[in-house]
């Protein structure tokens, strides 16, 4: 059984604002109590202004209390995406994202154009966003697939990780045709170290909501998991005629 904590770095974050007022709480308790001590006996504590103290005295005590009840619902929505993302170990995913993960040389994309195209050019950059590869590509109406080796424009071969590909594409007249761009990679871990859980893909990682399409685990199982961003994503690729009638596949890719 695998135990998710997320505590460290919900603790990391909180810890700060949460001394920050306490401390308050207790600076605003020993003025209080001094000013009650020393106050004169001839001309005590107006009622009313005694009375605004120890509102504001029980405000504060509340902010602390609520600060508390906010870290723990906090902490069980991390828990419950890092156990979300974990379902993902295994399984094959689609992202439209335009990244793609490089291993061992090789990575694959597939766009789709919405118009036959006169010219159509792919860009590839790397994680820092400098372009390392460009050249023509396909022109066909729908899908057209492109395979990196890796190489840059000298022919030297790039190390494993992420990349991304742009597709920039004309008809006859000059008027640009929209493109829509896919690439698949199996989640090989899940990495928890920040603040959101990040699907892991070989060399490169990406946020769950990068995640457009889920397939069946190595097992055959079938990923549970999901989010707003993946379920959105799905839903224009099918609008936009993406994903066929049967089988699960995106651009023509079966997971």
């Amino acid at each position: 059984m695998t135990t998710i904590d997320t505590s460290g770095t919900l603790n990391g974050q909180q810890s700060q604002a949460t001394q920050q007022l306490a401390g308050n709480f207790d600076t605003f308790l020993k003025l209080l109590t001094t000013q009650l001590q020393n106050q004169d006996p001839l001309s005590p504590m107006d009622s009313n202004q005694f009375t605004q103290q120890l509102v504001a005295f029980s405000s504060v005590e509340q902010q602390i209390n609520t600060n508390d009840n906010l870290q723990s619902l906090i902490a069980l929505s991390m828990s419950q995406q890092a156990s979300s993302a974990v379902s993902y170990i295994g399984h094959s995913v689609v992202m439209t994202s335009g990244k793609g993960a490089l291993e061992n040389g090789h990575v694959d994309w597939t766009y789709n154009l919405s118009a036959p195209a006169a010219g159509t050019t792919l860009t590839v950059t790397d994680a820092s966003g400098k372009v390392v590869y460009s050249g023509s590509g396909g022109t066909n109406q729908g899908n057209n697939d492109f395979a990196w080796d890796g190489t840059d424009q000298n022919g030297n071969q790039l190390p494993d990780g992420q990349y991304s590909l742009s597709v920039s594409a004309t008809a006859g007249d000059g008027s640009a045709i929209t493109s829509t761009i896919a690439s698949k990679a199996i989640v090989t871990a899940v990495d928890m170290s920040g603040s959101t859980p990040q699907l892991v893909l070989g060399a490169m990682e990406i946020p769950l909501s990068d995640v457009s399409l889920v397939g069946p685990g190595s097992d055959g199982s079938t990923s549970t998991a999901g989010s707003a961003g993946s379920t959105a994503q799905g839903a224009l690729a099918a609008a936009q005629g993406l994903v066929p009638n049967s089988g699960l596949s995106l651009f023509g890719m079966r997971l």
